[in-house]
């Protein structure tokens, strides 16, 4: 034994990326032992790119860059021992690094009617499947867009892009060893959409017409610069250009009128890339208003069972000439005819109605007449019984500035006391400035809270302000404060205030809320837009703008929800901040498609299947197979990390039944399992009984134990099953046992053990990590003994 060679460290198997260095090693017992590569079963004297390496008991092939006929069997020989191990070469689809840096770092811009190309050169082991994607759906052929590929790139052109061409694309290249992912984003910049309509005439009279407008849904990718105001005289041919607008300003007055003539007017939105199509207004004619305008609603002054008196106030507007009287009319609550009060006009600005039915509620208004005629009426009274007077309600109490800025006041007040409530219905808040002396009312119909904001006062200035509660009868004493509206804050330029808690990527399960909250400062509030992919969000989603926060919420997520977001703050001065982030759309996949069986390679079975609809949406799917031999037996993972459809399984055993089971995974879990409906049978032939046999019987009477096939080392995935085996000769028929790191596995329950005349096989029907390690068969008999060893490797799951 002392002259014999033993194999210390056998070689392993080598899995290498394509153009990486890789090294195959073993350790003999011997330091004289000159040891002989194979390959493939062909000795190697001398290859491109191999070098051999002998140190001490150290054997070991070298190659500097591993290329695809590298891969292979290795087999070293030397003195007693052989052991071999294979290289697999992995050849994953890569790109460019400059390229792909280019692609992702920047968007792709292109002018709307611009032809795009977007070409991108790959490598790696063919067949390369590329697929184009654009909001997780698959790019398909039509009248525009095409998508090529061949076997060195993939090339996607749009003819005649358009806004709708904008968003986020993924290419996705696919082979046997691996998938490379590359997104883009696609900016087609235009003019913008005409403004929204339709324009609203805010005020006309004979020397000057405002118009009012609102802005383009979309601005074209660019943002909207000004507006251009034009006027057309109905009859005439040309288009008179009125002015200009910025683009924070969406109403314009002209006094380029005449009086009694129509006009039509047009707006065009401009930005960087041009000017858009026009909105065009109804036709406006500018007339003088003779008549009066509407006087403020009528004030109820007192009730009784028939009657109820109601006072006014001159209109704001009296027209062409003097108030001559006024024509009062009369409703019940919930009906919509007004009746008349009175035949001819009154001069007074007070009227008791009479006439009334007790316990109904009435509304009045008011109309004045002058020489024109009789002008617009007032906004309806307060609804007031016709029944004996309430007492009018007291004075409201602790009346007082919560609050107050640059350009509001808030009021808080208490309920007036018990005894002087009687049955408050609401209240009403007025106000007037220092320099008037006339009260204008702030809510339009009594308000129920003790609360109220006073909005759109000026900087610096005094106020009085007061409230006065409301009952059946009437308003009731009002109680005054003076405010002093402070300056104006200073200007604070719109600024995001992204920290830690905004994240640049969401990915969200689909069915889930999104809820983004992106908090901010500026002074004064600034404009906040919000876009996907470059255009305004769906109607599905909600903004929320307050207290330094914007905030995005889309109730339940969907798949076409995936996209880049952008916010955007703008204040007056013009100034601009953005933030960009992605959100992602994902979700446990969908089962794949049905299972195909094909024995392409005799003893062997390829399982194909459709893919996973999910493939469509989520970048990181992958596929494990299971097997098991039995319709109720324990499945048992032969497969896993598979990215493409396809999987060969090879420890096939001629007489057995075999089922396959095929799963997607992704982060989130696993899809619902797609399986064979019949078993998969490879049938043994008979004749093997008959030859094998003879083969076994037939060695020499009286010979020692002989390894006739040494036994293999293997690599195994944890959770399948292994099989190890060899062939063993000798007479008398030989005893044999099974070691692994020198223990006994005579008696242990986890190892399977058969002896078929001389086929000696171990089966560990469930692999798992502590089985990793060196196994040895030894056959024994009067005569000698002789063994064989091989090494188990344990890959994992994941």
């Amino acid at each position: 034994s002392e002259k014999r060679t033993y194999l210390n460290k056998q070689l392993l198997n080598v899995r290498v990326l394509k153009g990486e260095p890789a090294e195959l090693s073993c350790t003999v017992s011997k330091e004289d032992v000159t040891g002989t590569w194979f390959k493939d079963g062909l000795k190697l004297t001398n290859m491109d790119g191999i070098a051999f390496e002998k140190k001490g008991l150290v054997h070991k092939l070298i190659i500097n860059k591993v290329e695809d006929i590298h891969a292979g069997k290795y087999r070293f020989e030397g003195g007693d021992i052989k052991t071999e191990a294979s290289i697999f070469v992995e050849d994953p689809p890569q790109v460019d690094l400059v390229l792909l840096k280019n692609l992702t770092s920047v968007p792709t811009v292109a002018k709307a009617g611009q032809d795009i190309k977007i070409k991108i050169p790959f490598e790696g082991r063919l067949p390369i499947r590329a697929a184009w994607l654009k909001d997780r759906m698959e790019l398909a052929n039509d009248t525009r867009i095409r998508v090529d590929k061949t076997d060195t790139f993939t090339m996607l052109s749009i003819t005649g892009s358009e806004r709708n061409d904008c968003g986020d694309y993924k290419i996705r290249l696919k082979n046997d060893s691996g998938v490379l992912e590359i997104n883009l984003k696609l900016m087609v910049v235009d003019k913008p959409q005409p403004p929204e309509g339709p324009i609203k005439i805010v005020e006309s009279s004979a020397n000057d017409i405002t118009i009012q407008w609102k802005p383009p849904k979309d601005d074209g990718g660019k943002p909207v610069q000004r507006y251009i105001v034009e006027s057309q005289q109905v009859g005439q041919k040309d288009w008179v250009a009125l002015g200009e607008t910025p683009r924070t300003c969406t109403s314009f007055t002209t006094n380029k009128v005449e009086q009694d003539m129509s006009y039509y007017f047009r707006v065009r939105a401009v930005n960087a890339e041009g000017t858009s199509d026009a909105v065009e207004s109804e036709e406006v004619k500018a007339v003088s208003k003779a008549s009066p305008g509407a006087p403020d609603p009528p004030e109820i002054v007192s009730t009784s069972k028939d009657a109820i008196t109601i006072s006014w106030k001159v209109p704001r507007k009296t027209g062409s000439s003097r108030i001559v009287g006024y024509m009062v009319q009369k409703r019940k609550k919930g009906t919509i005819t007004w009746l008349p009060v009175n035949n001819g006009p009154i001069a007074e600005k007070k009227l008791k109605v009479t006439n009334l039915k007790k316990g109904l509620q009435y509304e009045f208004r008011v109309a004045a007449v002058n020489a024109a005629g009789v002008g617009d009426a007032s906004e309806p009274s307060q609804p007031a019984f016709a029944r004996d007077a309430t007492k009018f309600p007291g004075q409201v109490q602790d009346l007082k500035v919560s609050n107050s800025d640059s350009t509001s006041v808030t009021l808080t007040w208490k309920s007036p006391e018990a005894k002087d409530g009687n049955d408050v219905k609401g209240y009403v808040v007025e106000m007037r400035s220092s320099n008037n002396v006339n009260w204008t009312k702030c809510n339009a119909l009594p308000i129920e809270a003790t609360t109220y904001t006073v909005k759109g006062l000026q900087a610096k200035e005094t106020y009085f302000l007061r409230v006065r509660a409301v009952n059946d009868s009437g308003p009731g004493e009002a109680i005054e404060l003076i405010a002093s509206i402070g300056a104006a804050p200073p200007v604070v330029p719109p600024r995001l205030l992204i920290d830690d808690t905004v994240k640049s990527l969401l990915v969200i399960k689909a069915g889930n809320t999104i809820r983004v909250n992106i908090p901010f400062e500026a002074s004064p509030d600034p404009v906040v837009t919000w876009l996907k992919d470059g255009l305004p969000l769906s109607n599905r989603a909600t903004i929320n703008t307050k207290d330094g926060t914007t905030q995005l919420l889309v109730g339940a997520a969907e798949f076409t929800d995936s996209g880049t977001y952008t916010v955007e703050l703008q204040n007056g001065l013009g100034k601009r901040e953005i933030f960009t982030f992605q959100i992602q759309i994902t979700d446990i996949p969908q089962p794949p498609g049905p299972i195909k069986l094909e024995e392409n390679v005799p003893h062997t079975v390829t399982v194909t299947w459709e893919p996973s609809t999910s493939e469509k949406w989520e970048s990181n799917l992958y596929y494990t197979v299971l097997k098991r031999e039995s319709q109720k037996g324990l499945w048992h993972v032969v497969g896993d990390l598979i990215y493409n459809n396809k999987f060969t399984f090879t420890r096939l055993l001629p007489g057995r039944d075999y089922y396959f089971r095929v799963v997607a995974k992704n982060a989130l879990g696993t899809s619902g399992p797609s399986e064979t409906v019949q078993p998969w049978r490879i049938w043994k032939p008979k004749a093997e009984f008959q030859v094998r046999p003879q083969k076994y019987r037939g060695v020499n009477q009286n010979q020692p134990p002989r390894i006739l096939v040494p036994l293999k080392p293997h690599v195994v995935t944890t959770g399948s099953e292994c099989r190890m085996s060899c062939a063993v000769g000798g007479h008398p028929l030989p005893k044999i046992r099974w070691y692994k790191d020198g223990r006994d596995l005579s008696n242990d329950p986890d190892y399977f053990v058969t002896n078929d005349l001389g086929v000696c096989s171990l089966v560990i029907l469930v692999v798992s990590k502590a089985d990793k390690g060196e196994y040895m068969v030894e056959a024994t008999n009067e005569l000698g003994h002789a063994f064989s060893k091989a090494f188990l490797t344990i890959k994992g799951n994941n």
